[in-house]
């Protein structure tokens, strides 16, 4: 089964950007649907973009215009460029992969990293 591995988190400011990165163990960009998620505590894990295995994308509306997920093919790195942060995108970001339909549905991925943490301060 496919690892996956964050990095990338950290704490920013509002309006400024940051980029988080996967790992993946395997050759992803032909098998898997890749996503990533975030979650805060109390609440339930939230879908923020997915890229499927012809690299169409999708956005929750929240990210829509300033976060970009996309992939390295040759590194087997997915990555999420996070532009204009706001206080509301403090969160644990998780990468997860899917065999399955790629939709932002949390439970259609059944690989999952470990998280990184993302601290927007106003």
């Amino acid at each position: 089964q496919v690892r996956l591995v964050e990095s990338g988190g950290g704490s920013v400011q509002a309006g400024e950007s940051l980029r988080l990165s996967c790992a993946a163990s395997e050759y992803t960009y032909s098998r898997y649907c890749m996503g990533w998620f975030r979650q805060v505590p109390g609440k339930e894990r939230e879908g923020v973009a997915r890229v499927n295995r012809y690299d169409y994308t999708d956005y929750a509306g929240s990210v829509e215009g300033r976060f970009t997920i996309s992939r390295d093919k040759a590194k087997n790195i997915l990555y999420l460029q996070m532009n204009s942060v706001k206080p509301d995108d403090t969160a644990m970001y998780y990468c997860a992969a899917s065999t399955g339909l790629c939709t932002l549905e949390s439970s259609r991925f059944a690989y999952w990293g470990q998280g990184t943490q993302v601290t927007v301060s106003s």
